[in-house]
Parts: structure tokens; C-alpha cells; sequence
């Protein structure tokens, strides 16, 4: 068997067998295939697509070149959550504790954020001390107490798709639905779970624009997860305006403590309640919405899901007291608001542009190598729908450094789009796919 007679076969499109994903990954995980037989591979499926039957082999045997962690011991509904990444997302510092006070418990691996803001590590990061379980056996200690499971990703969990995706990196193929499907669910499915939710989101803010391409990445992940017998669930989620009000990484973890306590943001309401009833459901627990809705706001009510986040911050090494003063967290030197040049109502907020605006004060990464400022961010002042007055602020920049705090100025009131007549009806849910 030979490297160039498998490109050749993807070339013309025609199925490969398993021996012949067997042969290719094996040996460029070995090394005895070079990059440039695996680049052209990738080009190949980036014109020529895969199969079901391909990709779900494909996937598992990505999955299978690392460490599958497995709860022995964690006797749990577990639900592993996953976003493909938007701006202002912080779902997952709200969701965690929801879900396990209503008795599940997430179990997932979380990553550092690159491009407009932080990941879900980064917005942790920002509680002084706090860190993530960096084992199995951590996780479990802390999952089996709070409900709340998270972990950084490690070099051993499927060490195959980071050398490939440093390789698609380079090659113009990142942007292949097939391989970001198998790059997703070979990690997802490296982690044992009852549920897996996908949180894809679409728009300016998101890296699928469209919705076609939304539907067609979760059709392929929600295939193959299903396909080994893990249910999972795609849910379609707006993001051609920031969710929430907050973009940076302590704000984001500001915005999810105020939203246990009952002070919601409309759209991430809608996204974290979306996401709790699909399990709930999933789990056998409700068959509507609204029951599933009273039982969220019974824990949000009563407080606990705030305890159980307090809980994991603690036994996570940070300071739980945390939830109750803002203080302890890393604040902003200073603050520069931006003003309306107009009068009218807000019928746009291009995500992507508030994204840079963000991580060019320090909130994201433009390089891996970079540090992040977890004090800095943006706050914004009116969302979509919202009536604006010429000379009201729209939106307050907390920086550190002067730098570059002009632009982000700059990139904050081009994304606004001020219209005379006001948007009703935003939908946040667009579609869900099982």
C-alpha cells in the first residue's frame, strides 16, 4: 500500500476502505509519511468531501491515537457541551452549574481561546489561583462533588488531530467541513459521556457565516457521534451580534455569576435554557420546554447553581467568595466609552468586528504565544432592537494599556449599524438537529 495511490483514490472520488485511514494515519503519525503527502490528502477531501462510513472511521481512529478518559466512579448523567465559538460566549460558565444542580454533571475538555476573545480556560483564569483538572483523576474529585467537570485539553488526547490541524494551519484546508467535524468529535468522543451538545453558531461573529454551512457541519458531527452510539444533538445558535452584554474574560465571568443570580441577558437566557431542556429531555426527565424552564428557574431561584459554582471555584484552587465580590477579580485601569454619532434604533452589531476590538486591548490571542489580559474587555451598552440616542454611549472599552485602545474605539462604533425603524422577533435558536 502506498501513500500516492490513496491521495489518487480521494483524488477521484472514491471511497477509501479502513485499511487504507488505517495505512494513512498511522503512518503519519509514525512519521514515515511526510506533510506533503498528508497536504495533499487534505486537499483532496477539501474538494472531494467524505463519506459517512469514511469519516466516521476516520474520526475514530483520531480518537483512538490518544488517551480515551473514561468515569468509573462518577455516577452521573453526563453531558458534554460543546460551542464552535462566538463572541461573548460564555455558556459554559453558566451551564455547568445549572446542569448539576438539576443532577447531572458536565464532563468536558476545555480549551484557551485564540483569535477575538478567551476560551472557557481563559475566562477561569481569571479567578487568582484558579486552576483546571489536569487529570482524570482531579476531574472526577471535583466533578464528583459539584457537578461541574472540566479539564484542559492535554497532548495526550488525540495528539493525531493536533498534528494535522497544524498542518491544515498551513495548507488553506482549515475550513473543510469534513475534517472540522472530525477534529470536533474525535475529542468529544475521547471523553466519556451520556449527551453530547453541540452549541454551532452562525454569523458575523462565528466561523460559519452561513446557515447552510451550519447545517451541513452539524449533520456531519451529529452523524457520526450517533453513528458509535453517543447521542448528539447539534442546536443553531445566532451570533451575528456578541452574546450577552460582556466581551473579555473576568467581565465574561461577571455576566455568568449575575445570570445565576437571576439577571439575565435575553440571548444567553435563551441559549442556556435551549441547551438545559435538550438534556433534560434527552435524559427523560421533562417532555416540555416550559417543564424544563421551571425547574432551571427553581435552581436559579434558590440559589443553587450559584453554590455549586462557588464550590467548583473553590476546589478548583480559586477564591469561591468570588461570586459575591467582583473585587477579587482583575480590574481595568481605566475605561473609555464610546458615544452614537446617530439617532435610531440598533439593527446590527457586527460580532467579529467587537471581537477584534476586544483582542486588540488584550482579551484574545492573536498568536498562540500571546498573553492574555484577563481585566480588559468590552461592555456593551445597547443591543439589537434597542432605541439610541445621538451622544449616548453605546458601549464602555476597559483597557490597561493606551496602545491600542483608540482603534478598538474605532472597531467598537463601526459595529454598531444604527436603522430608523426598530428589529423585533431575534431569534438566538435557529435550528436544533438529532
Amino acid at each position: 500500500m502506498r501513500a500516492v495511490d490513496i491521495i489518487d483514490k480521494k483524488k477521484k472520488r472514491q471511497e477509501l476502505t479502513k485499511e487504507e485511514i488505517d495505512f494513512l494515519l498511522e503512518g503519519y503519525l509514525a512519521g514515515t509519511i511526510p506533510d506533503y503527502q498528508m497536504s495533499a490528502f487534505l486537499m483532496a477531501v477539501y474538494f472531494n468531501n467524505m463519506t459517512k462510513e469514511e469519516l466516521t472511521y476516520f474520526t475514530l481512529k483520531m480518537r483512538n491515537s490518544g488517551d480515551i478518559i473514561t468515569f468509573d466512579n462518577l455516577d452521573y448523567y453526563l453531558v458534554d457541551k460543546h460551542s464552535t465559538g462566538g463572541v461573548g460566549d460564555k455558556v459554559t460558565v453558566v451551564l455547568g452549574p445549572i446542569l448539576a444542580a438539576l443532577g447531572m454533571a458536565t464532563a468536558k475538555l476545555s480549551g484557551k481561546g485564540l483569535g477575538h476573545t478567551g476560551g472557557t480556560i481563559d475566562k477561569f483564569e481569571s479567578i487568582e489561583n484558579f486552576k483546571f483538572s489536569l487529570t482524570k483523576e482531579e476531574l472526577v474529585a471535583v466533578a464528583g462533588k459539584t457537578g461541574v467537570g472540566l479539564m484542559g485539553y492535554s497532548d495526550n488526547i488525540v495528539p493525531l488531530d493536533k498534528k494535522i490541524y497544524a498542518l491544515r494551519d498551513v495548507t488553506a484546508t482549515v475550513d473543510s467541513i469534513p475534517l472540522i467535524a472530525s477534529s470536533i468529535m474525535s475529542k468529544k468522543l475521547a471523553i466519556q459521556s451520556n449527551l453530547i451538545i453541540l452549541d454551532v453558531k452562525v454569523g458575523d461573529g462565528a466561523f460559519m457565516k452561513t446557515i447552510e454551512d451550519a447545517r451541513e457541519l452539524s449533520r456531519r458531527m451529529v452523524e457520526i457521534g450517533n453513528s458509535v452510539g453517543r447521542k448528539t444533538i447539534a442546536v443553531l445558535t445566532n451570533m451575528d451580534e456578541p452574546l450577552g452584554y460582556n466581551i473579555g474574560n473576568a467581565n465574561e465571568i461577571i455576566e455568568g455569576i449575575e445570570a445565576l443570580k437571576g439577571h439575565w441577558s435575553a440571548d444567553l437566557k435563551e441559549v442556556v435554557y435551549e441547551i438545559v431542556y435538550l438534556a433534560l429531555k434527552h435524559k427523560g426527565e421533562v417532555s416540555t420546554y416550559e417543564e424544563a424552564a421551571k425547574k432551571i428557574d427553581e435552581v436559579i431561584d434558590n440559589g443553587r447553581a450559584l453554590e455549586l459554582l462557588r464550590q467548583f471555584i473553590e476546589l478548583s484552587g480559586g477564591d469561591g467568595e468570588v461570586v459575591n465580590n467582583y473585587e477579587l477579580l482583575p480590574m481595568p485601569k481605566s475605561v473609555l466609552e464610546g458615544f452614537s454619532e446617530e439617532e435610531g434604533f440598533v439593527t446590527k452589531i457586527k460580532a467579529e468586528e467587537i471581537g477584534k476590538a476586544a483582542m486588540v486591548i488584550g482579551a484574545g490571542r492573536a498568536t498562540k504565544e500571546d498573553e492574555v489580559d484577563h481585566a480588559v474587555g468590552i461592555e456593551l451598552k445597547k443591543k439589537v432592537g434597542d432605541k439610541v440616542e445621538k451622544g449616548e454611549v453605546i458601549a464602555e472599552i476597559y483597557f490597561n494599556d493606551e496602545k491600542n485602545v483608540q482603534s478598538s474605539k474605532a472597531m467598537v462604533l463601526d459595529a454598531y449599524v444604527i436603522g430608523k425603524e426598530k428589529i423585533e422577533n431575534i431569534k438566538n435558536i435557529l435550528e436544533v438537529i438529532e
